[in-house]
């Protein structure tokens, strides 16, 4: 997969640029020879995180094999980093579902939904866990805040082997997502201070496809637990919360000792490099982050199109996430197969994901404005896969099953929406709002997920494919709005204004200013 120099066109732009006297250009810059505006203060400078570096980095020049060396040492350092921290919290939110198969259930003496809260009760403890990790990772070092939150979770799914009833689980359950909110908002946030938004959609998918990861290396650890005696002490459920929590304790050292904060002070690049790092960034128009809360900001965060748009079709897409990565292995379990056997056909889906995640992210590499339209292919691909688990008849058991593999294809259209916020959305304090925002969509509709499986309709589950059916429909929708929302923002814009000054818009992002303030900033599609 090639990369470039150069980032997405976004779709209406035209490619020449008129004089500089011949349009409005982002309020801040002044048209000095290096747009300095002396109204930006010190205090303000030092708020900028990387404004320095850009500032002496303004007249670098670097060659394409500089650019690319570069860009390899980040993913060499940054991506692995990203992926191995998604994957961890992803089995670690999830390991009741494989403590499930051992009995769990039975253990705690759990009835009715109450298996069913105690799932969802994680996302409860995220939603209230989001906003104050994403302003810490906005003020103070992000790779601490993230160390200190990974170890903190860890703690907490050790900490699930003791819970011996209902409530002292359920408890530590919404404790373990207070932990857990720091890691995707900050990790979406932070892919955008090291890569450009041409870069943005396949690293994003790449690190997101962890869950995928993080699924079969699940599977098979509980695959290798199902082997052991049945009458074990640890007992075998206690023994996948041992293995998962200890392992992210571990992680947690690593994180705070190798990942850096942002690219104006990672070690493992030279004075030079990190110049031209942040000079790549600051081509995203929109900055690496800010210390100091806007609260100009906070409005615009709620009003802004792209983020209700996105906060209903996450919320419409989680409620049907919530079934698959709660439930899935009942339900496989459910349609007739043995506990080895689920584990095993379990991982089937979770390759799916990757696989769709990896292609979706190559497509969007190579082709030029076309996230919206690969979530789009992926949104109709995981409805049709959910109308057939829906209306399959029940003998048609393999059908079914490879439909449900198929549903994994919806974390393209949830990842695009990601990409949204990081490659979309100028302003920190509006761009660390409206992903807070997204993932309380996140959190609700994952809390709201497993109470549509209902064990009075198994193994066909009605009322759980219906909802998966209805979700991705939803998504859809949303998906189609926001592409036409944008389209139309940038022709409007080139109208209004004319083509884009490349240099007052990267000057505006560093300013941190929002993209309804940069008059120079266009959407990539």
């Amino acid at each position: 997969m090639k990369e470039s120099q150069n980032s997405d066109q976004p779709i209406s732009q035209a490619p020449s640029r008129m004089a500089d006297t011949a349009k409005p250009h982002a309020e801040i810059v002044d048209d000095t020879e290096k747009g300095v505006n002396q109204d930006f203060d010190a205090s303000r400078e030092n708020n900028a995180v990387g404004y320095k570096e850009y500032v002496e980095g303004r007249d670098v020049e670097y060659s394409d094999q500089e650019m690319k060396r570069l860009r390899w040492k980040l993913d060499l350092v940054i991506l692995p980093m990203f992926l191995i921290t998604q994957a961890l919290q992803f089995m670690d939110k999830t390991s009741l579902n494989y403590a499930n198969l051992f009995g769990y259930q039975k253990a705690l003496g759990l009835k009715g939904q109450q298996f069913g809260y105690l799932s969802a009760m994680v996302y409860a403890g995220y939603f209230f866990g989001q906003y104050p990790c994403g302003w810490l990772i906005g003020r103070y070092p992000a790779q601490k805040v993230m160390a200190i939150s990974i170890f903190l979770w860890g703690l907490t799914v050790i900490i699930m082997t003791q819970c011996r009833n209902y409530s002292s689980a359920l408890a530590v359950r919404f404790i373990m997502g207070v932990f857990e909110a720091a890691v995707t908002p900050g990790l979406t946030l932070m892919t955008g201070f090291w890569y450009t938004r041409r870069e943005i959609p396949l690293r994003q998918c790449i690190w997101y496809s962890s869950l995928g990861w993080g699924g079969i290396v699940g599977s098979y650890i509980s695959m290798g637990v199902s082997k052991l005696p049945v009458n074990m002490k640890p007992e075998r459920w206690e023994l996948i919360f041992f293995i998962l929590g200890g392992a992210t304790c571990l992680w947690a050292f690593v994180v705070w000792l190798l990942l850096p904060d942002n690219p104006a002070n990672a070690r493992f690049l030279s004075q030079r490099e990190k110049l031209i790092a942040v000079k790549r960034v600051a081509g995203n128009d929109m900055g690496i982050k800010n210390k100091s809360f806007d609260k100009s900001q906070i409005k615009l965060g709620f009003l802004d199109p792209k983020t209700i748009l996105i906060f209903i079709s996450v919320f419409a897409a989680a409620i049907p996430n919530g079934v698959v990565n709660s439930f899935s292995t009942i339900i496989i379990r459910d349609m007739g197969f043995s506990t080895t056997m689920t584990t095993q056909l379990k991982s089937v889906g979770d390759a799916v994901q990757i696989v769709s995640l990896l292609i979706s992210g190559a497509i969007i590499l190579n082709v030029p404005n076309s996230r919206l339209l690969t979530a789009t292919v992926a949104n109709i691909l995981c409805t049709v896969a959910a109308a057939c688990m829906a209306y399959l008849p029940r003998s048609n058991t393999w059908g079914r099953l490879v439909c449900f593999w198929l549903v994994n294809s919806q974390s393209v259209g949830f990842t695009v929406s990601l990409t949204t916020i990081s490659s979309n959305m100028a302003g920190y304090t509006h761009r660390s709002l409206a992903s807070a925002l997204v993932f309380t969509a996140y959190c609700w509709g994952n809390f709201a997920g497993p109470f549509v499986v209902k064990p009075s309709q198994a193994p066909r589950y009605e009322g759980a494919t219906i909802g998966l059916l209805v979700g991705y429909a939803i998504k859809f929708s949303c998906h189609l709005a926001l592409l036409i929302y944008m389209f139309l923002s940038n022709r409007h814009r080139n109208k209004t204004y004319g083509p884009p000054n490349k240099e007052a818009s990267h000057e505006a992002g560093m300013r941190d200013q929002t993209e309804f303030e940069n008059k120079d900033f266009r959407y990539v599609l």
